[in-house]
């Protein structure tokens, strides 16, 4: 018997070995242990975890039937470059999955024929593609100024670079990635949204002749926040306005609070801008926004102040909720 074949014999009773339980149980050098994990991790039959000295090997499973695997040749190329652009999805076991891995593994979940799935997700996406202007952003002005309970809207504009979620499909590509990116303090998945979004926000920036930004402050302690990775990596050449984060003895996420007179009342004393300059044009980023509270409590700051004349609100991600999606499209 191969030396890998007896290697996969032995990760199909155990599923996860060391390079030294390998060596253990067999006649195998280290040598040719580590030779035969190469082959079986080229064949995509095992993965590595974890670095040095902490390194594991995992037996991998097939995702999909092999009738479901072959349904990746039904795809056109625009079905692809859609599925390319618009899905991707973090595994239960963490592993990253983009286009159509990612979409028929979404599938295989849920026990949903890809075929006709897929053709529903096209037309999902068809009818949220209405809220996109020319230019392919998300204006929310409309959305903020029918939201009761606003004493005054102070920001100018508002816009998302894309939605949180879709109906049905749940998360969008750029959804998933400040989720993920945020909640798992991930670096990685952080580069990954910063190389997606760059482009669109320095166009976005030049198309609303902007003379400034700010970035909205994180407001939950953590070792590596997804904003200050975003203010630092972004590399926008506008003068910055600085937004500091005041909390109490306990920090409260505007996620937590359901109502919005809580989220107006905790962005309004959660946040300061000291800043003394004066700007035509400001734009407030922040990396996601459901209620839009923050932004525009925020941006009354700034006008109060006399800092910028037009403050506008930019989210990465925001919610389609009191847009009317379903009802209108």
């Amino acid at each position: 018997m191969r030396a890998r074949d007896a290697i996969l014999d032995l990760f199909d009773l155990n599923k996860e070995l060391t390079i030294k339980e390998i060596v253990d149980r067999t006649d195998f050098s280290k040598q040719m242990a580590h030779y035969a994990i190469n082959q079986l991790m080229e064949a995509k039959m095992i993965e590595r975890v974890g670095h040095r000295p902490k390194t594991i090997y995992r037996r991998l499973q097939p995702t999909l039937p092999a009738t479901q695997l072959q349904r990746l040749h039904n795809f056109t190329d625009a079905d692809i470059a859609l599925l390319d652009d618009n899905f991707l999805i973090v595994t239960e076991t963490g592993k990253l999955l983009q286009g159509v891995a990612a979409f028929q593994h979404w599938c295989w979940q849920r026990s949903l024929r890809p075929d006709p799935t897929f053709l529903e997700y096209k037309l999902t996406r068809d009818r949220y593609a209405g809220y996109y202007d020319s230019n392919g952003f998300i204006d929310a002005l409309g959305k903020l100024k029918n939201t009761k309970g606003y004493d005054k809207i102070w920001l100018d504009q508002f816009y998302y670079l894309d939605f949180y979620a879709i109906e049905r499909f749940g998360m969008t590509r750029i959804g998933s990635l400040v989720n993920h990116a945020k909640q798992g303090q991930n670096r990685f998945l952080m580069r990954i949204l910063t190389e997606s979004i760059i482009n669109q926000l320095n166009f976005f920036l030049e198309e609303m002749e902007a003379d400034a930004v700010g970035f909205i402050p994180p407001t939950i302690p953590r070792e590596i926040q997804l904003m200050k990775f975003l203010q630092t990596h972004l590399d926008i050449y506008l003068p910055e306005v600085k937004i500091r984060k005041i909390t109490d003895i306990v920090p409260v996420a505007q996620s937590s609070l359901s109502k919005l007179d809580e989220r107006i009342k905790n962005a309004e004393n959660s946040y300061a801008v000291t800043d003394l300059r004066r700007f035509n044009h400001l734009v407030l980023i922040d990396d996601a926004a459901f209620s839009g509270a923050t932004l525009n409590q925020v941006a009354a700051k700034i006008r109060i102040k006399g800092i910028a004349g037009k403050v506008t609100g930019l989210a990465v991600v925001g919610s389609p909720k009191g847009m009317d999606v379903i009802a209108d499209k």
